[in-house]
C-alpha cells in the first residue's frame, strides 16, 4: 500500500498506532534499516543537479556512498545501533512487479532524452530521478563501506523488509526503519519513519505499534494483510476503484479476501484475471527469512582507519581531513553508544505480582548487632555495674 494511502488510513481510523518522536529518543536502541531502499534515496538526492551525480575519478556514481556514509555517522552520534538489511532472491510473485519498474524507467528515458533536447530544466530534473536504479555494484559499494565503520551488515535470503521484521519479532533489534509500509504487513512490532531523513527537513520520527495499529482497525494480524493486499502490494495489482477506506470497510464487513471477492459488486469493480492474492498472503506470513536460532549475533565494532581511507579516499576521491574528522566521530560515537539507556536500569520484575521495594540504606543504629560487638557491649555494662558498687 502506498505510504500516503495508509498513512491517512490509520490517521483516520487508529490514530494511537502513531507516534511523534525525536530523533535523540532512540539513544542506545539497536534499529534494523532497509538498506536498498536509503541507497535509492541517496541516488536520487545526494549531489544530484539535473542528470549530473557526485562521482569519482573513473567516472562512477559516489552520491550512495556520501548519503550511507554521512547518514550512518548521525546515528552513531546519536548512539543509536543501526544494522542494515540487504536484499537477497526477490520471491517470483514479484516479478512482474520488477518488470513495471523496468518499463517505468524506460519510459523515464524517453522522456529524459526529449527533455535535455529541448533544454527543459523541471523535465530534466523530474525525469532523472525516475531513471535511477540501486545496481549490485551499489549495494556492495555500501557494504564494503557499513563494515569498514563497524557496522553489522545482514544479507537476507529474501526480502529485506521481511528479515528486518524477523529480527525485531526476535527481540534481536527495537524497530525497524524503512520508508516501504509493506515492514508493517510483514508484521513487525515497531515501525519507524523519517529515521535516516536529513536534518534539514526537520521531520520528527514518526513511530507505528503494530498492535495498536490492529487494535485501532479492530482487524486480526491476517486481515490487516489482506486489507494491504486489497489496497495494492508489491505481488498484486490492485482493484481499480477500491480505496483505502473502501478496502478497510470490506475487509470488516466480510471477513476476508475471499468473501470480499464473492461479494463484490462485479459490475463495478473489475478485478484482475491473474490475481495472487492467496500468494502473496502467504509470503506476507510466512516469509523468506533467516530462523531465529540462526540469526547473526549484532557486534559493533570499532572503524577500520586504513581501510576506510582506501575505500573513501584513495579508490573514490573523497578528502583525506574530511574523512579522518568523521572517523574520530565514529570513534567517538561508539564510546558514547557503550552507555546503557536510562530504562535499562529500571526493568520491571520478573514476579508482576511483586510490588518493588525502595533500596534504603538502614541507619547505623538499626543495623543487627555482630557477636563480637554484643560480648564488647555485655562486658562493657558489667564493668559499669562494678564501678556503681
Amino acid at each position: 500500500m502506498g505510504i500516503k494511502g495508509l498513512t491517512k488510513l490509520l490517521s483516520d481510523n487508529a490514530p494511537g498506532c502513531m507516534s511523534e518522536q525525536k530523533f535523540e529518543s532512540y539513544f542506545g536502541r539497536k534499529i534494523a534499516i532497509d538498506a536498498s531502499m536509503s541507497i535509492y534515496q541517496f541516488l536520487i538526492v545526494v549531489g544530484r543537479i539535473g542528470t549530473e551525480t557526485l562521482t569519482n575519478e573513473a567516472g562512477e556514481v559516489t552520491s550512495h556512498l556520501q548519503g550511507m556514509f554521512t547518514r550512518t555517522i548521525r546515528l552513531l552520534e546519536a548512539g543509536i545501533k543501526p544494522v542494515y538489511v540487504f536484499d537477497g532472491q526477490p520471491p517470483e510473485l514479484k516479478k512482474a512487479e520488477l518488470a513495471k519498474r523496468f518499463s517505468r524507467r524506460e519510459d523515464a528515458n524517453a522522456g529524459l532524452a526529449e527533455a535535455v533536447e529541448t533544454g527543459d530544466k523541471a523535465d530534466i530534473e523530474k525525469y532523472s530521478k525516475r531513471t535511477v536504479k540501486v545496481t549490485k555494484q551499489h549495494n556492495e559499494d555500501c557494504r564494503r563501506l557499513l563494515r569498514l565503520m563497524g557496522v553489522p551488515v545482514i544479507e537476507a535470503p529474501g526480502e529485506a523488509e521481511a528479515e528486518c521484521a524477523a529480527l525485531c519479532k526476535s527481540g534481536k533489534v527495537y524497530a525497524v526503519a524503512s520508508e516501504d509500509m509493506d515492514s508493517l504487513t510483514f508484521g513487525t512490532p515497531k515501525f519507524l519513519r523519517h529515521l535516516m531523513e536529513p536534518t534539514s527537513r526537520k521531520l520528527p520520527v514518526v513511530e507505528f505499534d503494530i498492535s495498536k495499529v490492529l487494535q485501532g482497525l479492530e482487524l486480526t494480524m491476517e486481515q490487516f494483510i489482506d486489507l494491504c493486499i486489497l489496497c495494492g502490494c508489491d505481488y498484486c495489482d490492485t482493484i481499480k476503484g477500491i480505496g483505502a477506506q473502501t478496502a478497510l470497510k470490506l475487509i470488516r464487513q466480510y471477513g476476508c479476501l475471499e468473501s470480499v471477492i464473492e461479494n463484490l459488486n462485479k459490475d463495478r469493480y473489475q478485478i484482475p484475471d491473474l490475481w495472487p492474492f492467496k500468494e502473496a498472503r502467504e509470503l506476507f506470513k510466512s516469509p523468506l527469512v533467516t530462523p531465529e536460532q540462526d540469526q547473526m549475533e549484532l557486534k559493533w565494532s570499532p572503524p577500520d582507519e586504513e581501510g576506510l581511507l582506501k575505500f573513501l579516499v584513495e579508490e573514490n576521491g573523497f578528502n583525506n581531513d574530511r574523512i579522518l574528522k568523521a572517523i574520530e566521530k565514529i570513534k567517538a560515537a561508539k564510546n558514547k553508544s557503550s552507555q546503557g539507556r536510562l530504562d535499562s536500569f529500571f526493568k520491571p520484575s520478573a514476579n508482576p505480582g511483586l510490588k518493588s521495594t525502595p533500596m534504603v540504606p538502614k541507619r547505623k543504629q538499626d543495623a543487627p548487632e555482630s557477636k563480637a560487638s554484643k560480648l564488647a557491649n555485655a562486658k562493657k555494662a558489667k564493668t559499669s555495674v562494678k564501678g556503681k558498687k
